[in-house]
């Protein structure tokens, strides 16, 4: 099981029809398996360029 380091989270919001029409929709992040001194972690694509 790999451990989520990162704080992020998904983002909720609405999407709006044309009629003005609220529905709940959520943006998960991106969040990518490395692993980091041999322990698998789930972190974000932004913190693993800054790792490189």
């Amino acid at each position: 099981m790999a451990r989520n380091i990162s704080a992020k989270k998904p983002l909720t919001a609405n999407f709006r029809s044309k009629a003005n029409n609220a529905t709940k929709r959520r943006q998960k992040p991106n969040l990518q398996k490395r692993k980091i001194n041999g322990e698998s972690v789930l972190i974000s694509t932004r913190e693993a360029k800054k790792l490189n």
